[in-house]
């Protein structure tokens, strides 16, 4: 959440507050990773069953989703 937050232009101080950090150090845990980091480690994951298959949102998802 604290990276999505940080990568739509949120200023990581208010995040450290809307999350109820002590410090900005302590957001900046959360911050390090990124969205590569992340994909980097589920290529190395196994799905339990079939092929892994990236999620696509349909349109009625992405249309609610942006309305937020």
């Amino acid at each position: 959440m604290a990276l999505d937050l940080l990568q739509s232009g949120v200023d990581r101080s208010v995040i450290a507050l809307w999350l109820g950090h002590e410090s900005v150090e302590t957001t900046q845990i959360y911050l390090e990773a990124t969205l590569a980091m992340q994909e980097k480690a589920l290529e190395k994951t196994q799905p339990l069953n079939g092929k892994f298959r990236r999620f696509r949102p349909g349109d009625r998802l992405l249309g609610f989703l942006n309305s937020l």
